[in-house]
């Protein structure tokens, strides 16, 4: 047995260090067939990827080649060589190469260019020859209809999931930064601040686009992605999380966000639209309905404001300059629906002199946020305020609208066919008891462990025997549990301005039946119900009054009394009594 030294030489790179192979091989194995077979295989491979003839140089055992003339392959060089051989017998090697005539040389490098071509051509080959694969992702790929998974399918370099930092602040002013991928929207990105915040997802929280120099902000709608919108926003602006309960209110009640004196028929004859079909002609595309009417509208460059009469259309927003004319030759075009969003004006007054605080303002997407691209408008009211941007966000988005409403209503039906609770076999077991005796027994009667039940289950209004317990020397103690019970609920905002009381009705929606309670500012001992109907805020005052020795709340001096603001709130909830609506929608504040 002899051991034969193979030298395969591959050079990717000058600086790459050469590969060597070293093959033991047995004496009962044919070398001479073996390495035949290796370099006959090795050339019809490159052959085949270069398309180039290929020299076969052997080497001696001490790495040099033989010269060409004494190879039983006579081919002309044609330029730098992949592979060289070592001849397995020292037979096929002639005794001349021991002359000093003879031509020795190494084996040559490869340039990077050809090294690259050849992997190139090698990778084609690859793929070619494999059968395809079905794509269990064919979302991933760029091509929209493709079920194959090819390898130019993602874009080259880029990882296939992105993350990026966002910045959330809440009301109170604190931030919270989370990590989202690219392909998160804002609904997703509520469900996981409500998640993370312990809240109750009741699909009225919305994140908002604050921009605090320009007085602007606007609710971002659910399938909007919040990359694309965090990419347009300045180094100033900023997300808030809050409460938005007049998102989808108009699908609801539309006849209140669009007054028949507003809508009308994009045409020639200006008939009004039937109300039962007010909602289907705004989102089919077939029907032209439109919003008139007169708006301050901000000469540009200029501090003063001129009112004039305009139109809303899936086109876009267009004034008439001449008088109320909807001919085409008197409308201009003031902005497009497609490449604007519409916003709030939150300081209208003191940022830009608005004749009114029912201000919005359409700001174009791709600009730089000055205020020479802003379009700003302002209306007489807030229902017509409500009326046009209600109105830009069902001409922009349509049908995706009511499909960002439908959906959660559909997940909740299937969610409710689940929602009756399941015992298990413990509480299946479980009996009613009496501990009020020197020993428990058990109550057998089911009519006596109901009305048990429901004792228990009321015995914590019972304020008077506690109030002894406590040693609390009268009614009127703050150290009262009915005086601080009400401190921990949502509704509760403590001592705040009736102007900030307004301030937040108005940022959570102003929907009928949104509340909230506060101290009253006038009488330290009251309290205050600021309540929300017809887009028109209202407050009551709660006083105390007391009845044999105890306190009681009432909004109605006196007539309808209750022992805390819970349960007053509780009733207001169920009744609406001397309110103008029920309580429904509690103004909620939470801390990131």
């Amino acid at each position: 047995p002899f051991c034969t030294l193979t030298y395969i030489q591959l050079h990717h790179h000058p600086s790459d260090v050469s590969l060597f192979s070293l093959f033991l091989l047995e004496d009962d194995v044919d070398l001479e067939a073996l390495v035949n077979d290796m370099n006959s295989s090795l050339e019809s491979l490159y052959s085949s990827c270069s398309g180039q003839p290929i020299e076969s140089t052997p080497l001696l055992p001490n790495g040099q080649a033989t010269s060409s003339h004494h190879h039983h392959h006579n081919l002309p060089r044609q330029g730098p060589h992949v592979l060289n051989h070592l001849s397995p017998e020292p037979a096929l090697s002639s005794p001349s190469t021991d002359s000093p005539q003879a031509v020795l040389r190494r084996s040559q490098p490869m340039h990077i260019l050809a090294v690259r071509r050849l992997q190139e051509q090698e990778q084609q080959l690859r793929t070619s020859s494999l059968p395809a694969i079905p794509n269990p992702f064919p979302e991933l790929c760029s091509p929209a209809s493709s079920p194959v998974l090819s390898p130019g399918s993602l874009p080259p370099g880029e990882p296939s999931a992105e993350i990026y930092i966002v910045k959330i602040f809440s009301e109170d002013g604190m931030g919270k930064v989370v990590e989202i991928p690219a392909d998160m929207t804002a609904k997703d990105l509520c469900q996981f601040l409500v998640y993370k915040s312990h809240c109750v997802d009741d699909n009225t929280w919305a994140l908002v686009e604050h921009h605090p120099l320009l007085g602007l902000e606007r609710c971002l709608e659910d399938h909007e992605l919040v990359v694309h919108v965090q990419a347009s926003m300045n180094s100033e602006s900023r997300f808030l999380f809050r409460k938005n309960y007049a998102k989808y209110e108009f699908f609801r009640n539309p006849l209140t966000f669009f007054p028949e004196h507003m809508v009308a028929w994009c045409q020639e004859t200006n008939h009004t639209i039937p109300q039962s079909q007010l909602l289907q002609n705004f989102l089919a595309t077939s029907s032209c309905p439109e919003i008139q009417g007169h708006l301050y509208m901000k000469e540009v460059g200029r501090k003063s404001w001129k009112k004039v009469y305009m139109f809303l259309r899936r086109s876009g927003l267009y004034c008439s300059t001449k008088g109320t004319s909807k001919e085409p030759r008197h409308l201009q075009l003031l902005a497009d629906l497609e490449d604007s969003n519409i916003f709030t004006v939150i300081t209208g007054k003191k940022h830009h002199g608005a004749p009114t605080d029912f201000g919005f303002c359409i700001k174009p997407n791709k600009g730089r946020g000055e205020m020479k691209e802003l379009r700003m408008l302002c209306a007489e009211d807030e229902q017509s305020r409500t009326c046009w941007m209600t109105a830009f966000r069902l001409f922009k988005y349509g049908i995706i609208l009511y499909q960002n409403y439908k959906i959660p209503q559909q997940q909740k039906t299937l969610l409710s066919h689940f929602s009756t609770p399941v015992r298990s076999v413990s509480e299946n077991s479980l009996v009613a008891m009496d501990f009020s005796g020197n020993i428990g027994r058990v109550i057998e009667n089911p009519l006596e462990a109901q009305s048990a039940a429901m004792e228990e289950g009321y015995a914590w209004r019972k304020r008077s025997q506690r109030m002894n317990i406590l040693g609390s020397h009268s009614p009127l103690h703050h150290s009262s549990l009915n005086s601080v019970i009400h401190m921990t609920q949502l509704w509760f905002h403590g001592r705040i301005t009736r102007e900030e009381s307004h301030r937040i009705i108005h940022q959570q929606g102003q929907v009928d039946g949104l509340f909230l309670l506060r101290v009253s500012q006038s009488n330290p001992k009251a309290f205050v119900l600021t309540l929300c109907h017809h887009q028109k805020i209202k407050h009551f005052q709660i006083l105390p009054c007391e009845d044999d020795g105890q306190v009681f709340f009432s909004l109605d001096d006196g007539t309808t009394k209750f022992t805390d603001l819970i349960q007053l709130v509780e009733f207001y909830q169920l009744n609406r009594g001397v309110l103008p609506c029920k309580l429904k929608h509690p103004c909620t504040v939470v801390a990131l």
